[in-house]
């Protein structure tokens, strides 16, 4: 019997290790971090995660081994997205815990993402009834696919690369509020460094769309997600 109840729990720990093992690659958790703004296809996953197509297929095969993503083919085209809303949880409890406990990953996010340009005591409520008023412009500064897929409340869509181009379009007497992909993206924060330098008052929503989320807060869906 003691045998037995050793082999059991052996059995379920082997199983519950299957997600962790899957995610214990940099570059999965970074594939599911681009899958949780949207599905994308493998060529448009293996460019944004900076890895070679087949490369990219192979860390998708272990994180669909374990459940944690899923895929669809349209045509020749394969498109993945994360599997259900426990995954995408997963990963925002990853980054929550890694936040408060590793002081490596505290150090690297004060120098590199600073305070000053970010959204004090953000009231989430608030902002979005003032960027509903037109008091404040909310710009979601990701690809337009990823904004298709999900986006906050009465935000535009100004890809960063068309950003420069669309200076005209956004007012000078408003508050610029941009957000991207969360808290670890570069956009916004490249965003706010334009604008400000082009006499904007501007600021950066640490929030993305799963965050949002997460706080029980509505997004807008334009396709399926």
């Amino acid at each position: 019997m003691i045998v037995m109840k050793k082999e059991v729990k052996t059995a379920i720990y082997k199983q519950l290790a299957r997600a962790t093992k899957a995610m214990s690659h940099p570059k999965r958790i970074e594939i599911m971090d681009l899958l949780s703004q949207g599905e994308k296809t493998v060529d448009t996953i293996a460019d944004q995660a900076d890895l070679g197509v087949k490369n990219a297929s192979a860390q998708l095969k272990e994180l669909k081994s374990a459940l944690l993503v899923e895929f669809r083919k349209v045509g020749k085209h394969v498109f993945y997205r994360l599997a259900n809303q426990q995954a995408s949880d997963l990963l925002l409890y990853l980054r929550k815990h890694s936040e408060q406990q590793f002081v490596e990953l505290q150090k690297i996010a004060a120098e590199t993402f600073f305070v000053s340009d970010q959204l004090q005591s953000v009231n989430r409520k608030q902002l979005i009834s003032r960027a509903k008023r037109g008091d404040v412009i909310l710009l979601d500064v990701r690809p337009t696919d990823e904004y298709q897929s999900a986006h906050l409340p009465f935000a535009r869509s100004v890809p960063i690369s068309e950003l420069l181009q669309k200076l005209k379009t956004i007012p000078k007497t408003k508050e610029i509020v941009a957000y991207c992909r969360g808290s670890y993206c570069f956009f916004a924060k490249e965003a706010v460094e334009i604008l400000r330098k082009k006499g904007f008052k501007a600021y950066r929503l640490t929030d993305g769309v799963p965050e949002w989320e997460s706080y029980g807060l509505p997004v807008i869906r334009t396709r399926g997600a």
